[in-house]
This record gives C-alpha cells, sequence and structure tokens, in this order.
C-alpha cells in the first residue's frame, strides 16, 4: 500500500500520488494526441473513494475494503483525454489510497463478432 500503481513500460507517467487518506486533487501533465489517460487507483480501508477527471466530465467510484489493498486501472478513450487536468479525490479519512496517472496508445477496437 505505500507505493503508488506501476504502469505498463508503454505508458508515459503523467502524476503520481504517494499514500494519501482523505481528499485531494492531483494534477496531471498532458500527453500526446490520441493517447488514452489510465488513472490507476490502489486503496484500503472500510469505504468507498470518488474520482472525478477535469476537463473530461469523466467520474468513477471504487469500494475499498479495511483488510486488503485493492487496485483498480481505469482507461479513459475520450477526446481531449490527452491534455492537461485534474483528478480529484473524496475519500473517507479512514480510506488510504495512492494514484498513479499516464498516458498510453489509443484502445484497439475488436473487430465485429470477436470478445
Amino acid at each position: 500500500m505505500q507505493t503508488p500503481p506501476e504502469l505498463d513500460v508503454s505508458e508515459s507517467l503523467a502524476a503520481r500520488q504517494g499514500m494519501t487518506s482523505g481528499g485531494a486533487s492531483v494534477a496531471f501533465s498532458k500527453g500526446r494526441k490520441g493517447q488514452t489517460l489510465i488513472i490507476a487507483v490502489r486503496c484500503q480501508g472500510e469505504g468507498k473513494i470518488k474520482v472525478a477527471v477535469r476537463p473530461l466530465q469523466v467520474s468513477f467510484s471504487q469500494p475499498c475494503v479495511a483488510d486488503e489493498s485493492s487496485t483498480n486501472y481505469n482507461v479513459v478513450d475520450l477526446s481531449g483525454a490527452e491534455r492537461e487536468g485534474v483528478a480529484s479525490v473524496e475519500a473517507p479519512s479512514a480510506v488510504r489510497w495512492s494514484m498513479t496517472i499516464g498516458h498510453g496508445a489509443p484502445v484497439q477496437a475488436e473487430p465485429p463478432g470477436e470478445g
């Protein structure tokens, strides 16, 4: 739980937030046009965290458990995901979390009939 989640070697780092309790905002740098935005969140503690990403108007929540650390990777493949912005986290004070934000290659669509 001490360290933020890692990115793939093919992904570039845009921001990193070490272990934090309660709410905080994390500013991230811009990527190249057409890249996806990757938001990896690791949390531990009883409760749920909410993440809102601006200027993309994207948000998600993640349940956290008292006795174990869990990590979720969220990939945003929208127009404008390569821009700089801020990820704002709302979390109960009992929840500890860390975050890594990066940019990666566009998501490849599966051909019809696959998957």
